[in-house]
């Protein structure tokens, strides 16, 4: 299993008489984390309260082990954050702005001349790099800070809406390079309002609404259905049969059947079924659900 890169228990947070946070207990493990939620389900008061910005109002968080409010230097030596908002110096350069937040991380300026321009390259600015921050389009700023915050190598980078306000090219572009982060060794926690960005990019999903926890696992356990669809020649009913006899659910829709088994593996009841019936098989597919549909069944927890 892999080691967990973030932890709370009980974490809250109020803004006075709002509640933002409800005792979140949260133990997320290395990888491509997506936090997911409406706007206003907390995900930035989250991020900044393992940022150190914030001081929860009750409970404990961690990151990598360290806690939030005693270890916060140590802590942000090992991550970057993309905030939300545009917070770029418009009349510096990409170059200057970029080897400046390396130098700030510690690293010396010859070699954060290097880091800045092999990270500038990396996000796909190496041609723009001696142009004005205000000269640039929307995409190009979040490429922007997004190399100011990984361009010190951290363990884990926080990214706070990074597709807000890119049309489709940028947003499939700054998709790709969250995907590739993990390639260099970065854990990523990236907060979305838009589901399908997390499937996109992710491999666990945290599901805030209202502040607290709806949902909290890896997506392709949440998103798995263990329900097949079969689509057989011919009559479908003697089939049909042998999966009922073995336990199965089935839903018919012609000669496509719909395939459920509690507490078994419905792939190998079609198999068997298919071999005793003699049936011949046109189509076999995993009926899947998303990460929109999830958040949908639970209103309760609103």
């Amino acid at each position: 299993m892999s080691a967990s890169i973030i932890a709370t228990e009980s974490l809250g947070h109020a803004y006075g008489d709002i509640v933002a946070l409800h005792h979140l207990d949260l133990d997320v493990p290395e990888g491509r984390v997506g936090l997911v939620g409406a706007n206003g389900a907390g995900k930035t008061t989250l991020i900044k309260i393992l940022l150190g910005i914030l001081t929860p109002t009750v409970g404990a968080a961690s990151v990598f082990g360290k806690s939030v409010g005693d270890e916060t230097l140590d802590i942000r030596g090992r991550v970057g954050y993309m905030p939300e908002d545009s917070c770029l110096p418009l009349a510096q350069t990409a170059a200057d702005f970029t080897i400046y937040a390396a130098e700030l991380a510690g690293i010396p300026p010859r070699d954060a001349r290097q880091r800045a321009s092999d990270v500038l390259t990396l996000v796909g600015l190496y041609e723009e790099r001696f142009r004005y921050l205000g000269e640039y389009s929307t995409g190009m700023k979040q490429r922007a800070m997004l190399a100011q915050a990984i361009v010190h190598d951290p363990a884990l980078v926080f990214l706070d809406e990074p597709t807000a306000g890119l049309d489709p090219e940028g947003r499939e572009e700054m998709l790709d390079l969250i995907g590739r982060l993990g390639e260099f060794g970065i854990n990523v926690l990236a907060s979305s309002h838009v589901l399908t960005d997390i499937e996109q990019t992710c491999d666990w999903v945290v599901m805030l609404d209202g502040g607290r926890v709806l949902r909290s696992g890896p997506i392709s356990g949440l998103t798995e259905t263990g329900v097949v669809e079969v689509e057989v020649l011919g009559d479908p009913a003697a089939f049909e049969r042998r999966l009922v006899e073995a336990g199965a659910s089935v839903e018919r829709h012609g000669r496509t059947l719909v395939v459920r088994l509690d507490g078994g593996d419905p792939f190998d009841a079609v198999r068997d079924a298919l071999a005793d019936s003699g049936t011949g098989m046109r189509r076999l597919d995993t009926r899947s659900t998303t990460l929109e549909d999830i958040f949908l069944e639970v209103p309760e927890a609103r």
